[in-house]
């Protein structure tokens, strides 16, 4: 069995034995059924990776012996701040997870005219906590030893007007630049992903205000978690590690 990937919500230091999160626990003595002896890695969002054998384990609580670390770096030359104007249901917990395996850094849910997503503060907070599990899951798996923020969703002119460094691209069916066609280098992106519906003509004046850049991803019509998905790659491809 390959040995599984655990992140830690606090600090890890070599030589510490420590007991794992009420959520590893449960994956790692009730879904793995490992027991003492065996041996996992953690992760605890500084870069670095740990490896440690388990002292304890039962199905509410898994103890663990750290017994080597070191610095593995496999974030994106690129840092990506997606702003997504949320989708219903599975379909963002899709995009969410797809993203940070292709080295999303931040990703903000947003609210737009067309979004058809209606949830009160309460709600909406259970599901950024929901979403940042999803985030950490898919670090354990894909092998980021980073995570990604999950910010507070907001409205999408309040994220557009937010003060940020480097290049900012939003998608446009008759824009005339490609990603291809973007001036090297680049090293930081905000990329905004509308919603089904797409953006309206005033919040694509907005962009535009707020001195976005239209780009064109070719010739078809894509679903917004397609979208997301596709532009990410092309980014990686272009500036990033993928290639």
């Amino acid at each position: 069995m390959r040995i599984p990937r655990i992140y830690h919500p606090e600090p890890v230091t070599v030589g510490q034995q420590l007991t794992l999160s009420e959520d590893a626990a449960g994956h790692v003595g009730r879904v793995l059924r490992m027991g003492p002896g065996q041996e996992i890695q953690l992760f605890d969002g500084s870069n670095q990776v740990f490896n440690a054998h388990i002292t304890h384990a039962d199905k509410k609580r898994v103890q663990v012996q750290v017994v080597s670390g070191d610095v593995d770096d496999r974030e994106s030359p690129l840092h990506i701040h997606l702003g997504q104007v949320m989708s219903r249901g599975e379909k963002m917990e899709f995009t969410i997870q797809k993203s940070i395996e292709l080295g999303v850094n931040i990703i903000t849910p947003l609210f737009s005219e067309r979004c058809g997503v209606k949830l009160d503060a309460e709600r909406l907070e259970k599901k950024r906590q929901q979403w940042q599990k999803i985030a950490i899951a898919a670090c354990e798996q894909c092998g980021r030893n980073r995570i990604p923020e999950i910010r507070p969703a907001m409205q999408l002119a309040q994220w557009c007007a937010e003060e940020a460094p480097g290049l900012k691209l939003n998608l446009h069916p008759r824009a005339s630049q490609s990603i291809n066609t973007l001036p090297l280098p680049v090293e930081q992106v905000r990329l905004l992903i509308g919603p089904e519906g797409g953006l309206t003509a005033e919040e694509i004046a907005m962009t535009t205000e707020y001195r976005f850049t239209d780009i064109l991803l070719g010739p078809r019509v894509l679903r917004t978690e397609t979208t997301a998905l596709t532009a990410l790659t092309a980014l990686q491809v272009r500036f990033g590690d993928l290639g």
